[in-house]
């Protein structure tokens, strides 16, 4: 049997189970490729704004599974709540052995604070126009399934795969905007709280840049989302580092040939 990573530290977010989606079978071997100590959901883990009874893969209940075994055997268990798994929330400070179910959460990593939240509070059509966001919700799922079927037939002509949400992303001014907007917002808030870093998902950017402002300096993470990008962050031995899940298929590669082939592709040494 092939050796678990040992990990200090591992957070994902917005993986949405119950979504067509969510990349469950590939979460799966990621979480069985890591050991860690501590294992933060950082909001969206489950979509029940978009919950379908008719939709809910064995590989989505394998996924939730794993997460309970976690628990049971030492890793202690951390949802913080989300904008589409919203309904958790009146269930905020409940703890169940090592599983809890948090808003927010205040961390102290090797000296420095470290504060983890999903990130939704920033998000204004969340907050004022949550018939938007939720419609904004079904219309993505609905794009991702054309952009499979879309890679289906560019890899069948020997094409690269193409993602139709990271193109438009990249070509609508607002979007760009909206993302520095609210890294901007997460990390002048954490500077004014003495926060060292600040830790999010919901806008399924994965990255890690440090921020600077006349105030002080903070570490800004995001640990992307299990739909599109496929990553974690990992933190261990005082370092952060970005994991990706690489775009393998399952019916050419075997189970050990995947655990191996997962990437760290940014780090950035605390400070």
């Amino acid at each position: 049997m092939r050796k678990k990573r040992e990990i200090d530290l591992v957070v994902i977010s917005d993986v949405h189970l119950g979504t067509f989606g969510c990349h469950a079978k590939e979460l799966l071997l990621y979480l069985e490729s890591v050991s860690p100590k501590k294992l933060i959901l950082n909001g969206d883990f489950i979509d029940i704004w978009q919950f379908r009874k008719r939709y809910f893969p064995k590989s989505h209940l394998e996924v939730i599974k794993k997460i309970i075994d976690l628990s049971t055997s030492g890793t202690e268990v951390i949802y913080i709540t989300g904008n589409h798994d919203e309904m958790l929330r009146k269930f905020s400070e409940t703890f169940l052995g090592s599983f809890s179910i948090v808003d927010k959460l205040v961390l102290e990593l090797d000296g420095k604070k470290a504060w983890f939240f999903h990130g939704d509070v920033f998000d204004v059509s969340v907050q004022n126009a949550k018939w938007i966001a939720k419609l904004g919700g079904w219309g993505y799922d609905l794009l991702i399934l054309i952009n499979r079927f879309l890679n289906w037939c560019l890899v069948g002509i020997g094409k690269k795969k193409y993602s139709l949400s990271k193109k438009i992303k990249n070509r609508v001014k607002g979007a760009i905007k909206f993302i520095d907007d609210f890294e901007k917002t997460a990390t002048d808030l954490a500077i004014e709280n003495g926060y060292k870093y600040v830790v999010c998902g919901h806008i399924h950017q994965p990255r890690i840049v440090r921020k600077t402002n006349k105030k002080g300096t903070c570490l800004y993470l995001n640990s992307g989302d299990w739909i599109e990008n496929l990553t974690a962050l990992e933190y261990h031995d005082k370092k952060w580092e970005l994991i990706r899940f690489p775009e393998l298929d399952f019916k050419k590669h075997e189970k050990p040939q995947l655990l191996t082939a997962i990437t760290v592709v940014k780090s950035s040494k605390s400070k």
